[in-house]
C-alpha cells in the first residue's frame, strides 16, 4: 500500500506562546487512535521550533551551515505524518480531520504528498 508524507506548515509568530491546548492534545490522541485502529497511521510528530534549528545549504560549490530562528521564513514545517492509504485522496482526507481538530485561531496547511517507494 503506498505511503504517504503530510507536512504541516505554520507561521511560527501566530502560535500560541503556550503552545496548543490540553482540549487539541486530546484530540490528537484519539485521532492518532483511530488511525493507528484503521492501520493508516505509521508515524507523527511535531517539530521543536526553528530558533533550536541549524540549516545547511549547499550553493555554488560551498557549505553554508545557519543556526535558527530562520527570520525571512513566514510559513515553516511545524509538524508531519507518515500513513498508507489506498490513494492520495484518502491521505488528504486524513490531513484534513487533523486540521479540523484545531480551534479556529489556528492556521494551519498540510501538503500531502506520496513516498517514493
Amino acid at each position: 500500500m503506498p505511503r504517504f508524507m503530510t507536512l504541516i506548515h505554520l507561521d511560527e509568530s501566530n502560535q500560541p506562546a503556550e503552545g496548543h491546548s490540553a482540549e487539541l492534545g486530546e484530540r490528537m490522541g484519539q485521532l492518532a487512535q483511530e488511525m493507528e485502529k484503521a492501520g493508516a497511521m505509521l508515524e507523527t510528530g511535531g517539530l521543536h521550533p526553528t530558533a533550536e534549528g541549524t540549516r545547511v545549504t549547499w550553493s555554488g560549490g560551498k557549505l553554508t551551515v545557519t543556526d535558527g530562528p530562520f527570520t525571512e521564513s513566514k510559513e515553516v514545517i511545524g509538524g508531519y505524518s507518515i500513513v498508507q492509504a489506498k490513494t492520495q485522496a484518502e491521505a488528504v482526507e486524513w490531513a484534513k480531520r487533523f486540521l479540523q481538530i484545531h480551534e479556529d485561531y489556528w492556521t494551519l496547511t498540510a501538503e500531502t504528498r506520496q513516498i517514493a517507494e
